[in-house]
């Protein structure tokens, strides 16, 4: 069964710094893209950042850009998101998600950050 199983959340004061972790299994972690989700109370998951399979391509939105590093360890099956400069409106629960066949998409628990002073 596939796994993806989120850490690194917490409570952290507006302009600090976070690092969330990603541990997958179940699958060929190397072979597939790798997404970061976020999801705040009552509102639909909204895209954070996207790293290609061999993670030498990144790509982030408008949010995030400038703030946030996803990265990427294919020899370890882990991915990422380094996460600086924080804001009250990043607080949501961080969810990492592949699509592990057309149209099918996996995701984990997610883990929790809260950035409030």
């Amino acid at each position: 069964d596939v796994q993806l199983q989120a850490s690194g959340g917490g409570l952290v004061q507006p302009g600090g710094s976070l690092r969330l972790s990603c541990a997958a299994s179940g699958f060929t972690f190397g072979n597939y893209d790798m997404t970061w989700v976020r999801q705040f109370p009552g509102k639909r998951p909204e895209w954070v950042a996207i790293i290609n399979s061999g993670g030498n391509t990144v790509s982030y939105s408008n949010a995030v850009k400038g703030r946030f590093t996803i990265s990427r360890d294919n020899a370890k099956n882990m991915l990422y998101l380094q996460m600086n400069d924080l804001k009250p409106e990043d607080t949501a629960k961080y969810i990492c998600v592949t699509e592990i066949t057309e149209g099918t998409f996996e995701q984990g628990q997610g883990t929790l950050v809260t950035v409030s002073s």
